[in-house]
């Protein structure tokens, strides 16, 4: 595609803007860019022409000639979406647009001395198989620890073993393509920003419940990262510290009491004091390590059957993290909350406490916060890190750095 760098910039802004607020005419990109009608026709003709935008329906007008409305095309790109867990992986091969072409899980070991290559071995196997139409513009990995810059990809994550490890530096080496790599809480905000809730929201918190609990922060329309890329880690938040052990290192964190080896804990100890109390109610949990959430769905089914004991596990959670969940908005003062996670599938059982604990907690004027929950399946997690690549060119605060600049230019190139 022709053009100076301010062109190029320029038609990036222009598919940020669509790509995050969704179809708009030519007069509204023009007022919401601040350029001029002509630079807009002229730029949006290219893009038309080159793939990457297309007329859709008109726009209603009050009185004058209906607007010509434009929105992305999905097959002017795709990215490959990689999530790194205890256990397996979890890869998706994902359109401009959000929609899934394809997905694959393959076992991991995070522990074994080979485990980047073996990383290294599943991506670049899927890369080969979904070459060709639309162009791959990058490799996006979420992980349950935190990264230091997207653009460079050392992990830091407890849970997987992994200190300062070269994730990033490592896929690239063996991919020849650009690779973005973030904690998995904020990818999957990075993707509620695109094509979610954040697409009409600029402040709101991400948060999850499942294996573990996790936060992100949505400020301006940006994902806060902190200063080392470690922000969000709710799940590490101090609830009791004569707690439980918690696989940080620490005690009586959040993540101990909510998380899915905290609830099965605590529904092991109440079937216990129902045994030695002679009570029945209590229907016995089989805690299997290999598979928590396995277990955890295995109680909500008790608990959804009329198990008062596996009710009050999931009370008892909810109320718990309702009132951290309120801290947490008491100091960022978001618009919204969006739930997600494996956890969302028992929500109506976590309700029952987290509702009422989160209003008595919140600050007056904050009580009527909307909290929303959404649909999850298990590629979601590889989603939201497909998203690190897909918003690239929508992203004008440029936190995929030099990453970011390939990707973009990726973009452009397959459209020439």
């Amino acid at each position: 595609m022709a053009g100076t760098d301010r062109g190029d910039l320029t038609r990036t802004a222009i598919l940020a803007l669509l790509g995050t607020g969704g179809p708009l005419s030519r007069s509204e990109i023009a007022r919401g860019l601040d350029l001029s009608p002509a630079t807009v026709t002229q730029l949006t003709k290219e893009l038309i022409g080159h793939g990457m935008l297309e007329e859709l329906d008109l726009k209603p007008s009050r009185g004058g000639r209906p607007a010509q409305r434009l929105g992305l095309v999905g097959s002017a790109g795709r990215a490959l979406g990689v999530k790194v867990t205890a256990d397996h992986l979890v890869l998706v091969d994902v359109r401009l647009d959000g929609e899934v072409l394809g997905s694959w899980e393959r076992p991991h070991d995070p522990a074994a001395p080979d485990a980047l290559e073996h990383l290294a071995d599943a991506v670049e196997s899927v890369v080969r198989e979904i070459s060709g139409v639309p162009p791959l513009l990058g490799v996006g990995v979420g992980v349950p620890g935190s990264v230091d810059d997207q653009a460079v990809g050392t992990v830091n994550a407890p849970t997987l073993g992994w200190q300062a490890m070269p994730v990033g530096e490592r896929l690239r080496r063996r991919l020849n393509l650009p690779v973005l790599v973030e904690n998995d809480v904020n990818a999957l905000a990075a993707a509620e920003r695109l094509y979610g809730r954040g697409r009409t929201h600029s402040d709101f918190l991400v948060l999850t419940i499942g294996r573990g609990v996790g936060a992100a922060i949505v400020a301006d329309g940006r994902v806060y990262r902190g200063a080392r890329g470690g922000a969000g880690e709710f799940g590490h938040l101090q609830v009791d510290p004569e707690g439980p052990p918690c696989g940080c290192g620490a005690r009586g964190c959040l993540e101990a009491f909510v998380g899915s080896a905290g609830l099965l804990a605590t529904a092991r100890a109440r079937e216990a004091l129902a045994q030695r109390a002679d009570r029945p109610g209590a229907e016995r949990v089989e805690a299997d390590a290999r598979d928590p959430l396995g277990a955890v769905a295995a109680l909500g089914r008790a608990a959804a059957g009329g198990d008062v004991a596996a009710r009050e596990v999931f009370a008892e959670a909810g109320t718990i993290l309702g009132r951290a969940t309120a801290g947490l908005i008491n100091v960022v003062d978001p618009e919204v909350v969006v739930v997600l996670g494996e956890g969302t599938a028992d929500w109506p059982l976590w309700r029952t406490g987290f509702e009422p604990a989160l209003r008595a907690q919140l600050y007056p004027g904050r009580r009527d916060i909307s909290v929303e929950v959404e649909s999850w399946d298990d590629t979601s997690w590889a989603q939201g890190a497909a998203a690190l690549v897909l918003a690239t060119p929508f992203d004008s605060a440029g936190a995929a750095g030099e990453q970011g600049r390939l990707v973009r230019a990726r973009l452009i190139g397959a459209s020439s």
